[in-house]
């Protein structure tokens, strides 16, 4: 069994050197051959981490010929701005980095599988590559899965066949002895829980046995946002077309608004570049103006808006998971 560890610009240290360690001694304990080295999508050479930028070496190239399991760490750095140390920065810069190309390709493998701890599951959404797909990051990020249409659940550990990822800064442990028992059986992942003496956190999700029943409560906000979109105000001119600008923290996005009224609902187009999108279920509620819409630039994303109308401008946020908010500025050109 081959393990490459893949580190990238502002890695976090947990994430990669825990799962390490573990796949390095389960090949002490194990009568199968089993390798684990860090790389990067450059080469070889010194990589930072995202903690004091501490630098490892990578030994090679990610390699998509050799079999086996690819890791994906998550970031670190901070979390309450959007200046290029925080965390959704690091990650976009790796999803825009040759990493993304060699991930969307190791996904085509059938002889890869290819796991992700804490923040490294980001990565792959921010590139629209867990689209309809299970997954779990940190609690912060779990919005942002969403918002990239990936399906989060609320678990430890995410095993969607041939896609594993863990949730949470300390996830690394529990990611790589979860997969020395998928790979090398139970034996062998006791016998490394005894070593380290660490018991594995948390529940581990498959896609397998009875779904649980959908609480009534979530049928009735269910029930209520279905409806949301026939309330209007008729004080608040939003119909016509609308120049606006997305000030995001990883780039500018620019979109014609085309909003309207038809049968008592509000129906809006949004158009960037080329590409058409249908606003999702908007609703006016008082000067406020609130919808979803998916966006592919600066990344594939679902953003949630909430804007206020004055007159001829149109100005607010728009949402997307752990995201800092983004600015939103318009004005009506007809």
């Amino acid at each position: 069994m081959h393990v490459q560890i893949v580190l990238f610009d502002g890695f976090d240290l947990l994430d990669a050197i825990a799962p390490y360690e573990v796949f390095s001694s389960a090949a002490m304990l194990s009568n199968e051959e089993i390798t684990v080295e860090l790389v990067s999508a450059e080469g070889a050479g010194m990589v930072t981490s995202g903690i004091n930028r501490l630098k490892l070496q990578a030994t090679g190239t990610l390699d998509l010929s050799r079999k086996g399991i690819i890791l994906v760490p998550g970031a670190s750095g901070t979390i309450h701005d959007n200046g290029p140390d925080s965390i959704p920065v690091k990650l976009k810069k790796a999803a825009e980095s040759e990493l993304s190309n060699l991930l969307r390709e190791a996904m085509k493998k059938a002889d890869i599988l290819l796991s992700t701890v804490c923040g490294g599951s980001l990565i792959l959404a921010m590139e629209g590559l867990l689209e309809g797909r299970h997954a779990v990051t940190h609690h912060m990020g779990m919005g942002l899965l969403s918002a990239t249409n990936a399906i989060p659940v609320n678990a430890r550990i995410v095993d969607d066949g041939d896609l594993v990822t863990g949730g949470g800064v300390t996830s690394g442990l529990d990611v790589a002895l979860y997969l020395v028992e998928r790979e090398l059986g139970p034996r062998i992942a006791l016998a490394m829980e005894q070593l380290f003496e660490y018991e594995r956190r948390g529940t581990v999700w498959k896609a397998e046995g009875n779904a649980p029943k959908e609480s009534q409560q979530e049928n009735s906000n269910e029930t209520t946002r279905d409806h949301s979109s026939i309330q209007a105000n008729q004080n608040v001119n939003f119909q016509g077309k609308w120049d606006t600008t997305i000030s995001t923290p990883i780039g500018n996005l620019s979109a014609i608004l085309d909003l309207t009224s038809k049968d008592g609902q509000i129906v809006g187009t949004a158009k960037q570049g080329e590409e058409m999108v249908t606003l999702d279920k908007p609703v006016l509620e008082g000067n406020q103006l609130k919808w979803s819409m998916k966006v592919t630039k600066p990344m594939r994303l679902t953003l949630k808006f909430i804007v206020t109308i004055v007159e001829n401008k149109m100005y607010g946020e728009a949402k997307a998971g752990m995201l800092p908010s983004s600015k939103l500025t318009g004005h009506r050109i007809s």
